[in-house]
């Protein structure tokens, strides 16, 4: 199986899961970070030690930037260009997927379920303001 299909498979599987602020575990929750870094750990994309926010996977992949999006894209939200605020998967030209509704006060399952804050998938253009997009599964070229 491809990576971008198997990272795709692995994200539908962890649809409903409860967002958990700082969250990097399918038992406990995920923040947005969190489980697109799960997504690509799982791929081989990034290494075990690598947990990154959603500025850290901003850095890393910033270079495989696509001018529009496709399944297995990452989109990236920020209210100015400084810093991504929030991160999903794409899964077609349309929607992501991702850990969403929470904030720094959801930290049980209890606040998830009052914040409606879970994985879930979403038309992505309903948010702004979008910052770009990436692929992270792009084979890098050296210039």
């Amino acid at each position: 199986m491809e990576d971008r299909e198997l990272a795709l498979k692995v994200a539908w599987g962890f649809l409903g899961t409860p967002y958990r602020w700082g969250g990097n575990d399918p038992m406990a929750g995920f923040d947005c970070s969190g489980l697109i870094v799960e997504i690509l750990r799982s791929t081989g994309h990034l290494a075990r030690y690598e947990d990154l926010t959603a500025e850290g996977l901003w850095q890393k992949y910033r270079l495989k930037r696509v001018s529009d999006p496709y399944r297995g894209c990452l989109v990236f939200w920020g209210e100015d260009q400084l810093m991504a605020k929030h991160v999903e998967m794409c899964v077609d030209e349309f929607r992501s997927i991702g850990a969403s509704g929470g904030g720094g006060n959801t930290v049980t399952v209890q606040d998830a379920i009052e914040a409606d804050a879970y994985v879930k998938v979403r038309p992505f253009r309903s948010r702004v303001p979008i910052r770009a997009f990436v692929d992270p599964f792009l084979v890098r070229v050296n210039l």
